[in-house]
This record gives structure tokens, sequence and C-alpha cells, in this order.
């Protein structure tokens, strides 16, 4: 098949590149930035960004299939209104692309961000109403994307949503902000842990849900992608562990570590490096979801998440290989 992919540089799009080229598909990108960890890889590239339309044009042309992964992924209050131009714009933007150059199927990725997470009681699944009204600007964008697929599909696109969680894994070649944030507290750099956990998936499950939705995916309909809620701390335990260091549990509340956001921006400034803890970041560490469904995921896509001990071992192993843990 003939398959375009947007934000294929991030994590999951290398990831997803190269199990699609190993199934033996012709794949398209879109880059705009960077071709980092997919420049090596014989695909057709294809120079232009989210809002640049004749680029979209030239990227879903005699397409089969696109891959939707493209997004401001940001914890950064300031990025508001690219957030909200790239998420909800940009998705509008290759939607119409691909309607007008006849895309067979359009497989975006949303966030379990885009779905709200109340009530923490009841298991969260693809019932789920959009988070249309939260606080946290990347999840109304998310939520505002999803929208616009929906509306997409009502107007006769065959669209399938994936909703993963907080995707870690080998194969990362930025690395992204979750990786980053393993390989400190891997490192021992990270002086306290804010009370407060979140679901993780690895990766490489999130591809294989992906490359399923293809054949098996219904038209119009959301299959969430989790893996397993940790708290930070829990998730320290198991990766110094790995590590070998002992493991020191240093915990601060949310409430603590929203007095320190000041001191600790002014700190990333001076030294050009981006801040794992914000306003965002801690209100989303406050409001991840324990209870999560795969079900529907796990009967449609075969989708069925390994041990995160086995994520987090062969992630750090991938880090050291490439050379990210000096």
């Amino acid at each position: 098949m003939n398959i375009a992919v947007t934000g294929a540089s991030g994590h999951i799009g290398a990831n997803l590149c190269r199990e699609l080229l190993h199934q033996g598909h012709s794949v398209r990108v879109l880059v705009h930035r960077t071709d980092q960890g997919i420049k090596e890889l014989p695909l057709e590239f294809v120079r232009g960004d989210l809002m640049n339309p004749s680029s979209l044009s030239l990227l879903a042309q005699d397409i089969d299939i696109v891959f939707h992964l493209a997004a401001v992924i940001s914890i950064q209050v300031k990025k508001k209104e690219e957030i909200f131009e790239k998420n909800v714009g940009g998705t509008r933007n290759i939607l119409k692309a691909a309607k007008k150059e006849g895309v067979k199927r359009f497989i975006h990725f949303s966030s379990i961000h885009a779905l709200d997470p109340l009530p923490f009681d009841r298991t969260l699944d693809e019932s789920r109403p959009l988070a249309l009204k939260d606080r946290v600007e990347y999840s109304r964008s998310k939520a505002l994307a999803e929208l616009a697929v929906r509306e997409a599909v009502k107007e006769g696109l065959d669209a399938v949503i994936l909703n993963p969680t907080a995707v870690i894994g080998p194969f990362d070649y930025a690395p992204s902000l979750l990786g980053r944030a393993l390989i400190l507290i891997y490192q021992g750099k990270i002086p306290a842990l804010v009370h407060g956990g979140y679901d993780w998936v690895d990766v490489r499950d999130v591809v294989q849900a992906s490359v399923a939705a293809m054949d098996r995916g219904e038209k119009g309909e959301r299959y969430l992608l989790p893996g397993y809620w940790k708290t930070l701390g829990e998730l320290a335990e198991l990766i110094y562990g790995i590590s070998g260091r002992k493991y020191r549990k240093m915990t601060c509340s949310a409430g603590v570590a929203r007095i320190g956001l000041p001191f600790l921006r002014l700190y990333c400034r001076l030294n050009g490096s981006q801040p794992l803890y914000t306003r965002d970041s801690l209100m989303i560490l406050q409001t991840g979801h324990k209870e999560i469904s795969c079900a529907k995921a796990g009967r449609c896509l075969g989708f069925d998440p390994r041990p995160i001990e086995e994520t987090l071992k062969d992630t750090f192993e991938w880090f050291e290989a490439n050379g990210f843990m000096d």
C-alpha cells in the first residue's frame, strides 16, 4: 500500500515508519523541522508542514492511508497559540487534503488527554466525552482535533481514532520529553519526585495497534491504547532497579512543587533546557486516570501491552547503545 505519515520523525512516527517498511509498504512522510531518526530510511520525503496546504496535497496524492501523528506536544503555557493552531487547524488542513485526494483511510492519533478524566471512580473507556473544557490547553486542543475528525467522518471520510497514553520505549531519537525524564531519573538527577502518576505504554505496542487499525479498525471508532498506571515513585523504583542505584524516595506535594515553578523556569531559561515540571504537567500528574480500559483495542486490534519492566529495560538498553546516557 501507499502510506503517508505526518509526525514521522517523532517517537511513535519513527517506530511506525520502520514497521510499515518492514511490512513492504511504500511510505511518504511530511518533514518540517527535522528528519532525525528517519533520514537513513528508504522513505519519500515531502518538505512542508500542517499549515502549508500545497505540501499536504502533495503528501496525500495517490495515497491509500494517512497516519496523522504530527502535533505540538507541550506542557508550556506560553505555547498556547501554537498548540491550537497546529493541533486543531493543522488537523483540519490534513483532513481537507485527505478528502480532496481521495484517501481511503485516515488514522488519527489523538490522546488520552482528549477525553474527560472525570469521574475518577469509573473505568475510562471509549464512551467518555471529549475534554472540551479542560483547564490544560493541550488537552482541549486534542479534544477539538478529534472533534474535527468526527465531523469529517460524518461527511464521508473513513477515519479511525487512536488514543494512547504516555508513550515510552526504544528508538526515541530526539529523545522525547518523556525519554529525557526517564534518563534523568535513571541518572539520579531529579532531586524530588512529585506525588502523582500516569499511565505508561510501550511505543512498540502502540505501533502494533496502529498497523492493525489499517485493516481491522472500524470507520468512526475510537480505540484507547493504555499500558500501566504507576506513580512517579513506583516508576523511579523500577528504573533504579535497572540502573543498580540505591532508590532514595524523595517526593513532594504538587502544592510545594508549584511554589518552586518560578525558580525552575529561571534555571531552565539560563541553561537552555525544558522544564519537566510546569503548571500543566503537575495538573496532569494529579488527574491521570488509574483505570483505563484497553478491552476494545484488545478485542478489535489485538492490542496487548507488554509488562512495563520489559519496556523500561529495553528503553535504557537502547539509550545506552545510542549514546544518550553519557
